[in-house]
């Protein structure tokens, strides 16, 4: 399948006022797989290049390897300070409100969107109803279960 990413989250991010769209893919890696962040569209760095998470570390891999979609309304009240380490993207980002689906293919998740606000509370729950309801459409070959 030859997909533009790229300007699918371009237009992902348009489409609902977003500060912030990446997504991450599963790369094989020697023997374990990791997940790595591919495409971005409103990133402030370069930095999220240069992160590799592991199932179940950070938001990609919590949400790669529970297979559920996060909401995260305000960042500020939900995670300490001292925890945020563990969510490196949210921090290179600022990001202060978002949510992080699963995208699934062959009924297996495949990779991760993360689409979120540098605003406390901008990620509301009619958003992120609304945002689910569309990942199909919005990411072709791609659904949300």
């Amino acid at each position: 399948m030859d997909t533009n990413f790229q300007q699918i989250i371009t237009m992902i991010k348009e489409k609902y006022g977003l500060d912030l769209v990446m997504l991450a893919f599963i790369q094989p890696a020697q023997l374990d797989y990791v997940l790595t962040w591919q495409y971005a569209a409103g990133n402030i760095s370069d930095r999220f290049k240069r992160i590799v998470l592991q199932s179940g570390k950070g938001v990609a891999g919590s949400v790669f390897k529970s297979g559920k979609p996060m909401l995260v309304k305000n960042v500020t009240t939900e995670y300490p300070m001292k925890d945020l380490f563990n969510f490196p993207i949210v921090v290179s980002e600022k990001i202060k409100s978002f949510c992080a689906l699963p995208l699934y293919q062959n009924h297996k998740v495949q990779g991760v969107i993360l689409l979120g606000y540098r605003i406390e509370d901008a990620m509301t729950d009619v958003l992120y109803e609304t945002i689910k309801k569309n990942m199909s459409t919005d990411v072709p070959g791609f659904y949300e279960r």
